[in-house]
């Protein structure tokens, strides 16, 4: 499934991963490492929306 996310057709604007039939929450990035998200996928923009609220709460916590 590797090569299948390297798809450039997958790649919205060369930077957002969008591919339905990959059932994986956070693929492996295109370049470098780490992941990224699959925006085709409901459960994976719920959990990034989730971090992203989690993370602007600690900082309003921390100020």
């Amino acid at each position: 499934m590797n090569s299948v996310g390297k798809e450039p057709s997958h790649w919205k604007l060369g930077l957002f991963y969008y591919n339905k039939e990959d059932r994986r929450i956070f693929p492996p990035k295109r370049f470098g490492f780490g992941w990224t998200v699959n925006f085709a996928n409901p459960l994976s923009v719920s959990v990034f929306l989730l971090i992203l609220i989690i993370i602007g709460l600690i900082s309003q916590l921390l100020k």
